[in-house]
């Protein structure tokens, strides 16, 4: 998710305060057959639709691979090499098309061609008997109500798993707000493998104090819903209020999961239900036989602004991505496979191989550990024991060239999210520090912690590689000095860009670690194409892709004048979730943007022709979240792509009267057959 302030925080506080189906599909392109597209650059002159590659023909070529699992496709007893590639979509240039959901409505799977599009599963706001799909509960299980009294429908779902289980098939859904909500939903599979949902119902989070903003996910090996909170609340800020109205508004608005009102209920009233320290954990749902979840907050795994949790297929190697500025990544090792209730926690420490401020940057990696081997329930006693911040680390304000006044005495100076500090940990709290401050401490033992939104993590056997997504290139990931690295290590120095960028990190055994998937290395793999960048320009006057009706809310959330795509749309911007295509030399790759590109977007990028496809395209002001690929469920692939908050980023005041158009969607490119 992206983290925009003040705009987003406005938003958000106007939902606080405020606030199967079949769906049309709108094909952009004028030849549903072409697989490319002509389009202005910001010359003026004629791209290719894929400037990564040389070849026009956006397509994936067979990699002469088998399938891996001993079949073969069509009627041949030669195995056929296995091979994707999608009709491309235009950009969006026209109101309607803006307005519209836009799907590639043809692909072809190793030889066959196949007819897909956008299948609406589910919508904000639509009613399954008393339930209501995104409406936030509150501990007892009745509603949050807005200040006029409505019911809180959340519009910004998020990753939502597919799970088979006790030969049904059910969906999980987060939905991204403070307080938070995920839903189970009950769905039927078609012959032709369309998913149709029949129920749905608000999973129980009261024993775990409730969940905080859910963001992107993953489905573990052993077939269970893996979640995360993000953005966290700080408790050091926590511990310094002295009265309710003086917590951040999302604090504020957690504590109507407990039916309190900020504005009324006493600081010391607040805290015997709310505590910082329950929240910025992996949730991990499962289901029985019966369909009955079971939730456990993984508290051994170190708290952060989690974006999502990724495990590899040895069970126990989990990595972690921490979505903000000047952040870090995790590595987790738990003992036991299958099991996320005790392990080690390590942070990642970045050593530049590239050259300082050049594009397509690479580095070394290697992994500080964080405290002691822990387990779930020693963290959460430290947590119901009412550990504060203070308990955890002496703090001093750092001089004004970023060292500690008290450096002699055992202070070190670090630059994390929380803000420039000197910190001296106290006596035997390296396990509440590693596991209730993970990226101060991360920072503090000398990992990196200057990543900037860190978001998506995928994952290639074939290619033994890690994918990571870094929404944008600048802050902390530049030679920032006297700013983003002032007080920090500046271990990271690369080309600014603010269309971000994926890369790809090799793989390696580590016998001390005890893991045969730990990353050793990692390089750029895609960047966006950043039109503000020195020597670029964005889009001339009169150019498809310079909308001058494009707003973006001001420090007051109402709608200014700003520039649109400021990413050349031929390229990537923003990039959020990832998902990758085994045996298909193809990555998918959704898009988090504001002006970056004025439609979100999703591409399939192919690895071996360095190709990328528009193959999926979402209404004004929304993101593209959960994107996720399910190689066989039942007998059918999809590719999982939810929309977050229509009119919620950008373009608000577009959305005129109709509040159904606000209303989030979660669904699935495809179907596919089955792909694995």
């Amino acid at each position: 998710m992206q983290q925009h302030s003040p705009k987003w925080a406005l938003w958000s506080a106007r939902l606080v305060i405020a606030s199967t189906l079949a769906f049309a599909i709108t094909a952009c392109s004028d030849d549903e057959n072409s697989d490319a597209t002509s389009t202005d650059t910001p010359d003026g002159s004629t791209p290719n639709e894929t400037p990564v590659g040389s070849d026009k023909d956006a397509g994936t070529k067979p990699d002469g691979s088998s399938n891996g699992d001993g079949s073969t496709d069509g009627d041949s007893s030669t195995p056929v090499a296995k091979s994707i590639s999608f009709t491309g979509i235009d950009v969006a240039t026209t109101e309607a098309q803006k307005r519209a959901v836009i799907s590639s409505t043809k692909a072809n799977v190793s030889g066959t061609d196949v007819t897909i599009g956008y299948q609406t599963e589910l919508r904000s706001g639509q009613t399954f008997g008393s339930n209501v799909f995104g409406r936030i509960v509150k501990d007892d299980g009745t509603p949050v109500k807005n200040a006029d009294n409505s019911e809180f429908v959340s519009p910004s779902n998020d990753f939502s798993s597919l799970l088979s289980v006790g030969g049904k098939i059910y969906e999980i859904t987060h939905f991204e707000t403070t307080p938070a909500a995920m839903y189970l939903s009950e769905l039927t599979q078609g012959a032709d493998g369309k998913l149709t949902a029949t129920s749905t119902k608000p999973i129980d989070f009261s024993k775990v104090g409730g969940l905080w903003t859910p963001c992107a996910g993953s489905v573990t090996p052993w077939n269970t819903h893996l979640g995360g909170e993000e953005y966290p609340p700080d408790a050091k800020v926590v511990e310094k209020a002295t009265k309710t109205t003086d917590l951040p508004s999302a604090d504020q608005g957690m504590l109507r999961y407990w039916g309190l009102d900020a504005a009324t209920v006493t600081l010391d009233t607040a805290k015997k239900s709310y505590n910082p320290y329950n929240y910025g954990y992996v949730v991990e749902v499962k289901l029985d036989n019966a369909g009955t979840p079971t939730v456990t907050k993984h508290y051994a795994a170190g708290r952060r602004a989690l974006e999502l949790a990724y495990v590899m297929p040895d069970n126990k190697t989990v990595y972690m991505s921490d979505d903000g500025s000047n952040d870090a990544f995790y590595m987790f090792i738990a003992k036991t496979a299958g099991d996320l209730s005790e392990g080690q926690l390590y942070a990642a420490k970045w050593t530049q191989t590239s050259t300082a401020g050049a594009a397509n940057g690479a580095a070394n990696i290697e992994w500080i550990a964080l405290g002691p081997s822990a387990k779930d329930v020693d963290v959460k006693a430290l947590i119901d024991a009412g550990t504060k911040f203070a308990d955890i680390f002496e703090i001093e304000a750092q001089a004004s060239d970023g060292t500690c006044p008290s450096a002699a005495n055992g202070f070190k100076n670090i630059n994390a999210d929380t803000g420039r500090e000197c910190l001296k940990l106290k006596t035997g709290k390296e396990l509440a520090a590693s596991r209730l401050e993970s990226r101060r401490y991360a920072a503090y033992l000398g990992a990196t912690t200057e990543f900037r939104k860190t978001e998506g993590i995928t994952f290639s056997p074939s290619k033994n590689s890690l994918f990571v997504s870094f929404s944008e290139l600048n802050k902390g990931m530049m030679d920032d000095p006297t700013a983003s690295d002032l007080g920090g290590p500046n271990h990271v120095k690369l080309q600014r860009n603010d269309c971000g960028a994926v890369y790809e990190m090799k793989l390696g055994t580590n016998a001390t670690i005890g893991s045969n998937y730990v990353v050793t290395s990692t390089s750029a793999l895609v960047e966006g194409i950043w039109l503000k960048a020195p020597g670029a320009s964005t889009y001339p006057v009169g150019s498809p892709y310079n909308d001058p009706t494009f707003t973006l809310p001001d420090s007051k959330g109402q709608p200014a004048a700003a520039t649109s795509n400021v990413c050349d749309v031929n390229g990537i911007a923003n990039p959020d979730n990832i998902s990758f295509l085994e045996g298909y030399d193809t990555i998918l790759i959704g898009e988090d943007t504001t002006d970056g590109h004025q439609n979100d977007i999703v591409w399939a990028y192919n690895l071996k022709d360095k190709k990328l496809t528009r193959i999926f395209s979402t209404p004004y002001g929304s993101e593209t979240t959960g994107v996720y690929f399910y190689p066989n469920l039942g007998g059918h692939a999809y590719i999982k792509a939810q929309i977050q908050h229509p009119y919620g980023e950008s373009d608000t005041e577009k959305a005129g009267a109709d509040e159904s158009a606000k209303q989030s969607y979660t669904g699935y490119i495809g179907p596919f057959p089955a792909m694995n």
